[in-house]
């Protein structure tokens, strides 16, 4: 069975391609691009097929995209002591839909949102449903 992740990206520290990861970025890397690999701290138990939806945490915290695992996380070649590496492919429709109307942090009952996490069960009806799934 698959499982739900949330993923945190802030646009003031985090880049792909030398720009910020914002939520302007990441629905044009799934219009355009889908296929990208996203840094993991641990390894985590992300498998083939999972979600991971991409919560940003400024301007607004809110999901604004999501996306597909593609395989197992990976050791990161150039940072094999700390860091692993996810291939996700974008969803573009679902993404294009959630920037247009995102799922806010008082809609997800978030505490603090600090690493990767998986989804809490309360908080997953409200994402399928807001991503046209």
């Amino acid at each position: 069975m698959a499982a739900d992740w949330i993923y945190i990206l802030n646009p003031h520290r985090d880049v792909i391609d030398e720009e910020p990861c914002d939520k302007e970025k990441i629905l044009r890397l799934a219009l355009e691009d889908p296929e990208a690999e996203f840094w993991l701290s641990r390894r985590n138990r992300m498998n083939r097929g999972d979600r991971i939806w991409f919560y940003f945490t400024s301007p607004d915290a809110a999901v604004a995209a999501v996306g597909e695992v593609d395989d197992e996380p990976r050791v990161d070649p150039d940072d094999p002591d700390v860091s692993y590496l996810v291939a996700v492919n974008l969803l573009p429709e679902a993404t294009k839909t959630l920037y247009r109307d995102p799922v806010g942090r008082e809609e997800l009952n978030l505490g603090q949102v600090r690493s990767v996490q998986m989804v809490k069960p309360h908080a997953l009806p409200v994402l399928l449903e807001r991503a046209g799934f």
